[in-house]
This record gives structure tokens, sequence and C-alpha cells, in this order.
């Protein structure tokens, strides 16, 4: 090879090593150059998130205070509102009061302008009254006279009266069933009549002074009548719930903030009241008011006094009517004992389901005993009872509702007491009064509809129930009722 082609090649060589080298610095430089970037942008990408993330974090505070003073506004707010609230709250009760206290204060003015005309109006009508029986004992006289001989030959000729001693007693008031009564109104013995105004007037007396008392009484007494009212009420055939009762009503009568005339009258009251409710219990109640009178005697004459008002045949009494003697028929039924509500009359259904219950009542307490405690109205007063009832009365229907009532609480307890002379009784209503009331029956008269209660003493006489203690008579508990009471 020429020297030429030697340096040609040479030549070629370091050109070729040049252009390597120079691609190899620039390869260099562009890495460098890439990873000088790279590094500027992680840094500046670095920048950019601590930038972010300060910004969020004030952004964040500035949410955190911002929250803060919006709390702090709103419970300022609400705690305004709530101000406002109680302060307006404040202000309705007190006019709330004001008006309740207004209103009472009416309330009170009222009832007592009320209470001032009823006791007006009940004056005249008692004055009215007093008036109506002058005029009946008046015309009653001349029926005396002629009464009593006819009396005394029926007591002389008929062995199966009853109670000779009462007989003889009443025999001025006894009528000759064939002869002259039509004419007759009042139908009673002079003696239950007597005790029936004794009675009475211990109860007017008592009822004057307790309307005296409320109109200068500064304390409520309604709260005590209440309380009555709701032992009562809570009465029932256990033992220990009759002793607890009458322990709480006693209690009462002795409280000292209570005048006792008028806790007297609100148990004599309350307990007619439970005796026409539907879940009474006649047999509980009398040991009730056997166990309260016996504490405080002069509780019996007002309940009685209530009994005769509210039934007069617990008195033992029947009234004829007569045009002479009452305005109307609606007068009539009132003294009978008819009640009026809304100015009408209550149905006869409902007023012989009241006689009914008031008599069971009466029947209930005459034989009702508790050991250790006195009955000042007990069986002889039951005997008494029967005896002027059927000396006295006209045989009616609503005689013998009230007789077969009687019966059916306390003939099992006269028979024990009295035996034959009981077994006479029964004789003398099957064979006399059972007859006649059987004469009266009219069927196509509403009030001559006797079947009913015909049934019911014929069933009694028949099957011999006076042999057989009536249910709720004993009542439950297994303990004296007198031991119970006495450690209450």
């Amino acid at each position: 090879m020429d020297e030429e082609g030697i340096v040609g090649t040479t030549l070629h060589e370091l050109s070729h090593e040049n252009h390597l080298q120079v691609k190899e610095e620039i390869r260099n430089k562009i890495s460098a150059l890439e990873t000088d970037l790279r590094e500027k942008y992680t840094s500046a990408l670095t920048q950019v998130e601590r930038y972010r993330e300060a910004r969020c974090e004030m952004d964040r505070r500035f949410d955190t205070q911002y929250q803060r003073k919006i709390a702090e506004a709103l419970d300022n707010h609400l705690t305004t509102v709530q101000r406002d609230r109680e302060l307006r709250s404040q202000i309705e009760e007190r006019k709330i009061r004001s008006d309740a206290a207004y209103e009472e204060a009416k309330r009170k003015e009222k009832a007592f302008h009320e209470e001032k005309l009823h006791q007006e109006k009940a004056k005249a009508e008692s004055e009215a009254r007093l008036r109506v029986e002058e005029a009946k004992r008046a015309a009653l006289e001349a029926e005396r006279r002629a009464a009593k001989e006819a009396a005394e030959r029926l007591a002389s000729e008929t062995s199966t009266r009853v109670d000779a001693r009462v007989a003889q007693e009443d025999a001025g008031l006894q009528m000759n069933a064939n002869a002259g009564t039509s004419s007759k109104v009042l139908w009673a013995a002079e003696s239950a009549l007597n005790f029936e105004q004794a009675r009475l007037h211990k109860f007017k007396e008592v009822d004057e002074r307790n309307q005296a008392l409320r109109l200068t009484y500064n304390k409520d007494l309604s709260s005590y009548e209440k309380l009555i009212k709701r032992s009562i009420n809570q009465i029932r055939r256990s033992t220990k719930v009759v002793s607890e009762k009458a322990c709480e009503i006693v209690k009462i009568f002795h409280d000292p903030h209570c005048p006792q005339s008028v806790s007297m009258a609100a148990f004599a009251k309350k307990v007619l009241s439970y005796c026409i409710s539907p879940d009474n219990d006649a047999f509980a109640c009398a040991h009730v008011i056997v166990l309260v009178t016996s504490q405080v005697p002069h509780t019996m004459d007002l309940l009685l006094a209530e009994l005769h008002r509210a039934c007069i045949y617990t008195v033992p009494k029947h009234i004829t009517y007569s045009e002479s003697a009452f305005e109307c028929k609606g007068a009539y039924y009132k003294v009978l004992g008819y009640k009026e509500s809304d100015g009408k009359l209550e149905s006869t259904k409902d007023y012989l389901r009241w006689l009914e219950s008031y008599m069971k009542l009466y029947g209930a307490l005459v034989q009702t005993e508790v050991q250790g405690f006195q009955n000042t109205h007990g069986l002889k007063e039951g005997w008494a009872w029967i005896a002027r009832f059927l000396n006295t009365l006209p045989v009616n229907r609503d005689t013998a509702v009230a007789l077969s009532a009687f019966l059916k609480m306390a003939g099992f307890a006269l028979f024990r007491k009295y035996k034959t002379q009981f077994i006479k009784v029964l004789s003398y209503i099957w064979n006399n009064f059972l007859q006649e009331l059987k004469a009266c029956e009219d069927p196509a008269r509403e009030d001559l509809k006797l079947s009913a209660t015909i049934r019911d003493i014929q069933n009694y006489m028949e099957d011999k129930l006076f042999l057989k203690e009536p249910e709720g008579r004993a009542l439950m508990g297994g303990v004296l009722l007198s031991d119970v009471f006495l450690v209450l």
C-alpha cells in the first residue's frame, strides 16, 4: 500500500473516532441535561406540592376559624331566642294565672249566688212540703179514727200477723183492705213516721250547719269529700279491704281540718251513690257502715235520713196519688223518689232498679253483725220494719219489689233469730200479700206487669231461700273483722 493510502485510511479512522467521540459527548451532555432537568422538575414539583399543602393547611385554618365564628354566632343567636321564648313563656304563664284567678273568682261568685238561690229555693220547697204534710195529716186525722177499730179487729183476728207489739203500736194508721182505701194518701205506721221525721230533722240541722260552714270556712272541703268517695268506691268483699276503708273514713271523720258534720254528710251521700253503682256490694258496704257508725254513732241517723229521702219504702211508707194532694202526676212521682234529669222524669224501669238497690242496702244493713261493734240499726229494726210494712202498706208493684229485695238480703238472718215467728210472716206473705199481688196483676197495663216480681217472691218461698246464706254475706279473709279493724 502506498503512503497516500495509509494517510487516507488513518485520516478516515481519526475522523470516525472523532465523530464517535463527539456523539458520545453529545449523548453525555444530553444525559446530564436530562438529569438536571429531571432534578429541577422534581424540585419544582416538590415545591409546588409543598405550596399546595401549605395553602390547604391555611384554608383549613381559615375554615376552622370561620366555623368557630359561625358556631359562636349561632350559639349567641339561640341563647337570645331561648331567653326571648322564656320571657314570652313567663308572660303567658302570668297571663294564664291571672285569667285563671279571674275565672276562679267569677266561678266562686257564681257558685255563691247559685248556692244562695238554691238555699232560698230549698227553703221555699221545704216550707211548701211542710204545708202539704200538714194538709195531709189533717186529712188523715179523720181516717185514723175510722181505721183504729178496723186495725184492732184485724190484729185480734189474724194470728199470723207479725210482731204483735209493733202491730199494736202502729194500729193508729192501719186500714182495712176492704173498706174505703181509695181516699187514703199516706200509708205508714205512726212510729215509723216519727222516726223518719226525727232523722230528717237531724239531717236538716246538719245540712244547714254545713252550708253555713262552706260560706265561712277558709279551706276547700271538697278534697275530704273526694277522699271519702274514693274509699267507698274501693269497697270490696274482703275483710282486709272493708277494714282498711272503714279505718280511712273514721280517720277523715276525726281530721281536725275538716268539720265532722261535713264528712258525715258526705259519707251518707256517697254511700247512697255507691249502692246504685253497677259494681256495688251491699253486704261489704253494710260492714263498712257498721264499723264507721259504731265509732261515730250520729252518722247512722244521717245515712238513714238519706235512705228515707231516696226511697220512701225504707221508712216504710207508701203514698197514693190524689188530685187534691198533688198538682200533677209529675209532682207525685217526685215524692215517690223518681229522679229528674233535664226536666224529664226517669223511666219506671230505672226507678224500680234504684228502689231495689236501696232496699238491698237497707236489708244488708239491718242484718249485719260485727263482733265487738254495735250495729245501732240492727236486726230488731229489720223485724220492726217488716211488721210495719205488712201491717200498713198496700199491695202493689212498688211495695212488692221492696219486700222481695229486703227478704233476699235479710231473710236468712231474720229466720235464724225469730224462727217460727218469721215462718208466720212468710205464711202471711204467701196467703195474703202474694194473693193480693196476683189479683192486682194486669198484663195489659205497664204499671201492673207483676209476673217477674210474683215469680221472685214465689221462688223465695218455694225454694226456701231463707235457709241459705245469701251470696256475699260472709266476707272473704278468714279472720275476725274486729281484729283487723282494731289493728288498723
